[in-house]
């Protein structure tokens, strides 16, 4: 998200924030009768913006907020993508963003077994509503993650013996 959002001139602490704290609830509240829906509410009750909480909101198909903004686009572009690129790291030998490319992730993305939660329509649509080609989409999420590898725990580092 910090990566688009300096792509877009938007503000990367902002941004940054919503893709940190999107999903925050759905351990607890995993239905779609309650994630985002219970989320939002916990994140008013602290003060968080109408801007932060509509896009978290607009990241759920179901819930029927459209996807507006910039910010709110580049969310529902990154959400399972950004989870999809990370299976296919872990399944690298090294477990490592390094060895993976955007090729070997669209390859993957036609093996319906793998990582079969993703729901690979919403990474094209994502793509599409952002107005980028999916490749390069990809590539860019993929450039993005190598740069906090480490702190993502896809640097390599699990898989080396301690």
């Amino acid at each position: 998200m910090r990566a688009y959002a300096r792509k877009a001139g938007g503000d990367e602490e902002l941004w940054g924030i919503v893709g940190l704290l999107h999903d925050f609830d759905y351990e607890k509240f995993p239905t779609a009768e309650e994630h985002p829906y219970k989320g939002s509410e916990i994140l008013k009750e602290r003060g968080y913006s109408e801007e932060v909480r509509r896009a978290i909101m607009s990241h759920a198909e179901y819930t029927g907020v459209a996807r507006l903004s910039p910010m709110e686009k580049t969310l529902f572009a990154c959400d399972e993508l950004t989870g999809f690129i990370t299976a296919c790291a872990l399944v690298k030998p090294g477990k490592s963003l390094a060895e993976v490319e955007a090729k070997s992730v669209r390859k993957k993305m036609k093996d319906k077994a793998f990582a079969r939660s993703v729901h690979r329509e919403d990474i094209i649509a994502g793509a599409t509503d952002l107005g980028v080609d999916l490749e390069e989409h990809i590539a860019f999420c993929i450039e993005a993650m190598k740069g906090i590898a480490g702190e993502l725990g896809l640097d390599g580092s699990a898989a080396k013996p301690a």
